[in-house]
């Protein structure tokens, strides 16, 4: 079992990687493998609804840039999946969605490759605008077939200062249960 935690964050050691380094703490205690990637240094251009990747059929987006393909076959190859992004204008990332975009659509061209897969979403943010981007990207897996994962509360987390997430007691404790949920879904799917 394997879960895949992706950190949309533009800034390295920022409050959204902080939370995703406990969620990955927490899954590993349960004894799921993770991997955490930083999307601060990698180049994922928007997708541009070319459709190249329905044509060819062959799991990859025609968009050539730096790190698109590894990132995606990386989550592929996992069972679960988590996003995680801070609240940028009352949304996710740009790029977060430049990422959930074009894995939509390359898994939807290719007949579904995230069905199946669990996980949920985290998000952090300074003051407001926690709801909408939890729900924009909860949407990404229920669109995918995907199963998101439920908490005691939502993934939603306040900080602005670096470390500051780590202030909200309920939020951290929310998004440790969500893990610990998620690492017993995978272990009923495997038996």
């Amino acid at each position: 079992m394997k879960v895949v935690l992706v950190c949309g964050s533009p800034r390295q050691n920022g409050n959204t990687q902080k939370i995703l380094e406990i969620a990955q703490a927490t899954l590993k205690d349960e004894g799921v493998e993770t991997e955490l990637i930083l999307l601060t240094a990698k180049t994922i251009k928007p997708c541009i609804a070319c459709n190249g990747c329905r044509e060819t059929k062959n799991k990859t987006c025609a968009i050539k840039d730096d790190d698109f393909q590894e990132v995606f076959d990386k989550i592929i190859d996992a069972e679960g999946f988590i996003i995680g992004s801070p609240v940028y204008f009352g949304s996710a990332t740009s790029q977060t969605t430049s990422l959930l975009h074009r894995a939509g659509y390359v898994s939807r061209g290719n007949g579904g490759l995230l069905k199946g897969k669990v996980g949920a979403p985290v998000v952090v943010a300074r003051r407001a605008g926690h709801n909408f981007t939890y729900a924009q990207l909860a949407l990404f897996y229920t669109i995918n077939e995907m199963t998101v994962v439920g908490s005691s509360y939502w993934n939603v987390l306040f900080g602005r200062k670096p470390g500051e997430v780590l202030d909200d007691e309920e939020g951290v404790e929310a998004v440790k249960r969500c893990m610990k949920n998620t690492a017993d879904l995978l272990k009923r799917y495997r038996s």
